[in-house]
C-alpha cells in the first residue's frame, strides 16, 4: 500500500528533472503550433529563460521547428541564438524573417555576435553583418580578425573605464548619465591617458564607498590583463586559477580593447572538458545530437577503422599462439579477461593523466613522482585481482598452474596499464599532440597486445 508521503516523494521531480523542460508545457507549445495560435505560444514562450527556448527548439523535429520560429516571429530574442547547438542555429537562422533576424543581432552584446559569425558560412555571416549598424559591424570584423581561439575572439568591446585619477562620486555620476553601459559587468577599468589600464574596480566596492574617495585608493590589489591574442585555454585557465570575474584585454601596445568576463571564460572551460571527454571516446569534438545520420556516421568512420587495425594487431599476437591455445582451451576462455582487466586500469590511469595535463597540474616536475604512483597502483590491484582470478581458475580448470599463469600475467598487465595510461599522454602532449585525442587508441592497443602476449606466452612455457 501507497503512503501519502510515498505519493508526495513520487511527485517531486528528480535532481536531474529540475531545470527540465515540462512535458506538458512542451505539449501545449507543440498544440499552439498546430492551431496557429500565436496569442497562446507567446504566453508560453514569455516566462522561459532564452537557455530554455533554445533546449526547446534542438529538442523538437525540424518541421515543427520552423513552424515554431514563424509563428513566434519577431517575439524572438538574440539571446536565444547564443545558446544554440550550431547546427540548429544555422537551420533557424535561415527560417527567421530577416528584419527579425536583424533585430535580434543588434541586441545582443559584441562578444556573442562574434561567437556567433565564427561559427556560421560566409553567406551567413554576410547576412548577420548586414543586420548590424555600422560601428557595430567594424567591430565585429576587428574581432574576427584575430586568431582563431583566442582572446580577441572572446572578449565584449563594451568597457566601462575611468581615468584612475577619478573619484568614486565622479565614476558613479558617469555610470548614471551613460546610456550605452554594458548590460552586466563587473568591474570598472582604471586607465591612464594612454588607455593603458591600471588597476580595477569592483561595483560592490564602489557603491559602499563615499563619493570624495579616489578610485584608486580602492582598487584590488591583484590585477591581471590579458593579451589580444592569448589563446582562450590559457585566458579560462587563467580565470580558474586566480579566481577572476573579470579581466580587461589589451593589445600589443598595452591599450585597452575589451573585457572578458567570467561567464565567456567558464563557457571556454566547459568546451574543453566536453572535448577532451568526446576525444577520449574517438567522438569529434563538433558532434552533437543534432547532427544528422551521415554527418555521425562520417565523423565516427575515421576512429572506428583506427581501432580495427589495432585489433587486427591484437588478433596477430594471438595467432602466434595458435598451437597452446588447440591444445588447452581454457587459455583461449581466460585471456580475454587479461586483456580487458589492462584495458581498464589503463582507461583510469589515462583519464587521470589526460585531465591532470589539461589542468596543468602534471607537469615535468611531478611526473615521475605520478609514473611511480601509477606502477604501485597497479601492481597493488593486479595482486589483489590475480588472487581472485587465480583461485578462480585453479577451481574451475583444476590446474593449480594455470591459476599461477593467469594471476601473474594479470598483474604485470595492470602495472604496464598504468605506465602507459600515464607514459602515453605526457609524451603526446610533449610531441604537440592532443593526449585526449590519441592516447586511448595507444594505451588500450598496448594492454591488449601485452596482455595476449604475456599470458599465452607464459602459459607456453609453463602449462605446455
Amino acid at each position: 500500500m501507497t503512503t501519502g508521503i510515498d505519493e508526495a516523494k513520487s511527485d517531486q521531480p528528480r535532481d536531474e528533472d529540475v531545470y527540465a523542460l515540462d512535458r506538458k508545457t512542451v505539449a501545449t507549445i507543440l498544440y499552439t503550433l498546430d492551431v496557429e495560435d500565436r496569442d497562446k505560444l507567446i504566453e508560453l514562450m514569455e516566462p522561459l529563460h532564452p537557455a530554455d527556448i533554445a533546449d526547446l527548439l534542438e529538442q523538437i523535429n525540424p518541421y515543427d521547428r520552423a513552424r515554431l520560429i514563424r509563428l513566434y516571429d519577431k517575439e524572438f530574442d538574440g539571446d536565444i541564438l547564443s545558446e544554440l547547438d550550431e547546427a540548429v542555429r544555422e537551420e533557424i537562422i535561415n527560417v527567421l524573417n530577416p528584419d527579425v533576424l536583424a533585430e535580434a543581432v543588434r541586441d545582443m552584446e559584441s562578444d556573442d555576435v562574434v561567437d556567433l559569425l565564427e561559427d556560421l558560412e560566409e553567406p551567413q555571416q554576410e547576412t548577420i553583418l548586414d543586420a548590424l549598424e555600422d560601428s557595430e559591424r567594424v567591430a565585429a570584423e576587428q574581432a574576427l580578425a584575430y586568431p582563431e581561439n583566442s582572446a580577441g575572439r572572446l572578449m565584449q568591446r563594451e568597457v566601462v573605464m575611468a581615468p584612475e585619477h577619478w573619484s568614486v562620486g565622479q565614476a558613479i555620476d558617469f555610470m548614471r548619465a551613460n546610456d550605452d553601459l554594458p548590460d552586466q559587468f563587473y568591474h570598472v577599468v582604471l586607465v591612464d591617458p594612454r588607455l593603458k589600464p591600471v588597476a580595477q574596480v569592483t561595483l560592490g566596492m564602489l557603491m559602499a564607498t563615499r563619493r570624495e574617495v579616489s578610485l584608486h585608493d580602492i582598487a584590488e590589489e591583484e590585477f591581471h590583463t590579458i593579451p589580444v591574442d592569448q589563446d582562450e585555454e590559457d585566458v579560462a585557465y587563467a580565470f580558474n586559477q586566480y579566481h577572476l570575474i573579470s579581466a580587461p584585454v589589451v593589445d600589443a601596445d598595452g591599450r585597452l580593447v575589451g573585457v572578458i568576463t567570467i561567464d565567456d571564460a567558464m563557457v571556454v572551460l566547459d568546451e574543453e572538458h566536453e572535448e577532451d571527454i568526446l576525444r577520449l571516446a574517438g567522438v569529434s569534438n563538433d558532434s552533437s545530437l543534432s547532427d544528422s545520420v551521415a554527418a555521425t556516421s562520417r565523423r565516427r568512420l575515421p576512429w572506428l577503422a583506427v581501432n580495427l587495425c589495432t585489433s587486427i594487431c591484437a588478433s596477430l599476437v594471438i595467432s602466434q599462439f595458435e598451437a597452446a591455445i588447440d591444445q588447452l582451451v581454457a587459455l583461449a576462455i581466460l585471456m580475454p579477461i587479461v586483456a580487458s582487466m589492462g584495458g581498464n586500469a589503463g582507461t583510469q590511469s589515462l583519464t587521470v593523466a589526460v585531465r591532470a595535463l589539461a589542468t596543468r597540474d602534471l607537469t615535468g616536475a611531478n611526473v615521475m613522482r605520478v609514473i611511480r604512483r601509477e606502477l604501485l597502483v597497479g601492481m597493488l590491484n593486479g595482486l589483489c585481482f590475480a588472487i581472485v582470478l587465480g583461485t578462480v581458475g585453479m577451481f574451475w580448470f583444476g590446474s593449480p598452474l594455470l591459476g599461477v599463469v593467469i594471476g601473474s600475467a594479470l598483474v604485470v598487465n595492470m602495472i604496464i596499464a598504468g605506465f602507459a595510461g600515464t607514459v602515453v599522454p605526457v609524451v603526446l602532449d610533449r610531441l604537440g599532440v592532443d593526449p585526449a585525442l590519441a592516447s586511448g587508441t595507444f594505451v588500450t592497443t598496448t594492454t591488449d597486445v601485452m596482455g595476449f602476449f604475456i599470458f599465452l606466452g607464459l602459459a607456453s612455457m609453463v602449462l605446455l
